[in-house]
């Protein structure tokens, strides 16, 4: 006798959806009115840009001494904020590119929205650095522009040139990967618009037809940068790690930097992304599209990555305790019980213990246990940029030139506006186009929707055998 077998697919669209559905409930937030929570939403996000651009104003009217900064710790919450930034930024391109490659159908519920939070989170990243410079206006000296100045020329030994080019490569490649995956479905919102707002959809949308020709060339470049996007994902924040192995400042100086800083970035990135798709799964009501199949999927992702950071946290203990070099070891134990240990120990909790609650499968599937523990690796990650960099320079190897460093109001107002940024664009973003792809969502209906593999499927199933309709009723989805 046959047993119940779970089915291999699990269910991404649910509610017995027909293509005209997908079109109607993907497309209605990008025509009707802001709902309330939207606009409570946005005034708060504004409220915090309007502080952001004061703050950025007051910084350039009063210089960088109107920061906490010190002679020895030199780079504070700027760098900090900066590393933060371009981590969560990784974890788009990651969702689109490398599970475009696998064929990765779960995917397609959040990828949208995890690109477009790529590019923001890079554009908040961006601009630390240049106001780090004091003098924003001089930003320019950092291009490698030809004999244009002179004998004035950057030095392309700097890993923070480096940084120049990897990140601005980035975001090109990211930026073009969202926008053509984007172009089906302005052409959508196209044809259901009139007047002013179907010729600015027209613009943008490049003449889609939907012609198997169009779909053949969307489908190779996409692919094509799919596969060039994959390596920057790797090679973007190992250069950003550059920017401290390369010192030999005990405690940066360490070749476990790159992987290290790698896999926190996904870590943070995945756990930013959880974060978006429940409040927007709330907000645009889209319970049926992004559904708890991904958000599993995801906290699956979030509990790998939350290990190896695990890992790497020990390998640097266990290094530093192993190579009997006083300096290190004194680093590491200031580290861990110096003047910054409750960053440490917050860290620790965060990154390493909190995310093993998702081994659970009823709190992997939960929302709310979900939204609150995404915040919270969002916080670890945060503490451990702040530990890299404050705990590293606060000890160094003169004892006269100690110091504590705390940010001065200008520091927090300067964060907490891009986190207004980020969230400003983000929700411009869901009222102009489709938070959630249409166009792959269509594509995969037949093999991911619950009226063909799910509860719903014995209705539309008539030659499927019994055992393996009641198998498929029995699974959890």
């Amino acid at each position: 006798m046959s047993q119940p077998v779970a089915p291999v697919r699990h269910v991404l669209i649910e509610g017995n959806k027909s293509y005209h559905n997908i079109t109607e409930d993907l497309s209605v937030p990008t025509e009707k009115a802001p709902s309330r929570e939207w606009i409570i939403a946005f005034t708060v996000a504004a409220a915090f840009l309007g502080l952001y651009v004061f703050a950025v104003c007051w910084t350039i009217w009063k210089g960088i001494g109107s920061w906490n900064l010190n002679r020895t710790i030199n780079w504070g919450w700027d760098i900090t904020n900066f590393v933060w930034w371009i981590g969560i930024g990784h974890a788009g391109t990651l969702i689109s590119a490398i599970l475009l490659l696998f064929r990765q159908r779960w995917r397609t519920g959040v990828n949208r929205a995890a690109e477009a939070m790529t590019i923001f989170a890079v554009i908040c990243a961006g601009q630390f650095p240049l106001i780090h410079m004091g003098r924003l206006w001089l930003g320019f000296f950092i291009f490698p522009f030809p004999n244009t100045r002179g004998p004035l020329w950057p030095n392309f030994n700097s890993p923070l040139l480096w940084d120049v080019f990897a990140i601005s490569t980035y975001f090109s490649v990211s930026l073009l990967f969202w926008y053509t995956g984007l172009v089906p479905d302005l052409a959508t919102v196209r044809d259901r618009a009139a007047g002013f707002r179907r010729k600015m959809y027209e613009i943008f949308s490049f003449g889609w037809t939907g012609s198997a020709k169009h779909w053949q060339r969307h489908e190779a470049l996409s692919l094509v940068l799919a596969g060039i996007s994959t390596p920057l994902v790797l090679s973007v924040h190992t250069i950003v790690s550059f920017d401290f192995a390369t010192s030999v400042i005990p405690g940066w100086h360490t070749t476990i930097f790159p992987p290290y800083f790698v896999a926190g970035a996904i870590f943070s990135g995945f756990a930013m992304v959880q974060t978006l798709m429940v409040l927007t799964r709330k907000v645009l009501k889209l319970e049926e599209y992004i559904t708890i199949n991904h958000i599993d999927s995801m906290n699956k992702v979030i509990v790998l990555t939350g290990t190896i950071v695990g890992v790497a946290y020990l390998t640097e203990l266990f290094i530093a305790w192993y190579s009997g070099y006083i300096y290190e070891q004194f680093a590491f134990y200031n580290r861990v019980f110096g003047i910054y240990w409750w960053s440490y120990f917050g860290m620790m909790f965060c990154n390493v213990v909190s995310p093993q609650l998702f081994w659970s499968r009823k709190i992997r599937r939960s929302i709310w246990w979900t939204f609150f523990l995404s915040i919270v690796v969002n916080i670890g990650m945060w503490f451990e940029r702040f530990v890299i960099i404050a705990t590293t320079l606060a000890r160094d190897y003169l004892p006269s030139s100690w110091s504590y460093y705390s940010p001065s109001w200008v520091e927090i107002s300067l964060f907490a506006g891009t986190i207004g940024l980020f969230f400003f664009c983000y929700l411009i973003f869901t009222r102009v186009a489709p938070v959630v792809a249409v166009a792959e969502i269509k594509a995969i209906l037949k093999v991911a929707g619950d009226q063909f593999i799910g509860p719903n499927a014995k209705a539309h199933t008539h030659h499927t055998p019994a055992h393996k309709v009641k198998g498929e009723q029995t699974d959890e989805h």
